[in-house]
């Protein structure tokens, strides 16, 4: 992706991220099974009452050229709202199962929370600019998704 009127053979090329955290509550469980296929497929994560993390929500941009006149990939300030109005507002602090109509029949496991993060960010990024998602339940799960 280059900027209009940019000289491309002139203009370095950069990838810009970052990263938010979230805290959420759920519940592993699917519909489809019976309560003792998910307490033995989901173990302590399908407690009735559900669980709770503090997720970190990374996203990256595509390599894309430098604006010679910004200095900037785009624009931080705008990518901080994109993030909030499609992560922290439907996440944060929320239940995800009974509290996101997305998660009412996908089980919300952290790589359904990527995949989600994923669709909701192409909402408000330009087409071919979102490179990867990646989402950290705990220090040692960790997901990647890249819309694939």
């Amino acid at each position: 992706m280059s900027v209009a009127g940019a000289n491309e053979s002139c203009c370095p090329w950069a990838q810009v991220s970052h990263l938010i955290s979230f805290s959420a509550t759920h519940q592993l469980h699917n519909k489809s099974l019976s309560n003792e296929e998910n307490l033995k497929l989901f173990g302590k994560c399908n407690n009735p009452n559900g669980h709770g993390h503090n997720y970190k929500g990374e996203r990256k941009t595509d390599e894309i050229l430098i604006d010679p006149v910004t200095g900037m990939v785009m624009n931080l300030t705008d990518l901080k709202e994109y993030m909030e109005e499609a992560i922290m507002k439907p996440l944060d602090h929320k239940n995800l199962d009974l509290d996101v109509p997305y998660f009412a029949d996908v089980v919300s496991t952290t790589e359904n929370v990527a995949v989600y993060i994923w669709e909701n960010l192409q909402k408000f990024l330009p087409l071919g600019v979102l490179y990867k998602v990646k989402v950290y339940e705990t220090d040692n799960n960790i997901v990647v998704y890249k819309g694939e």
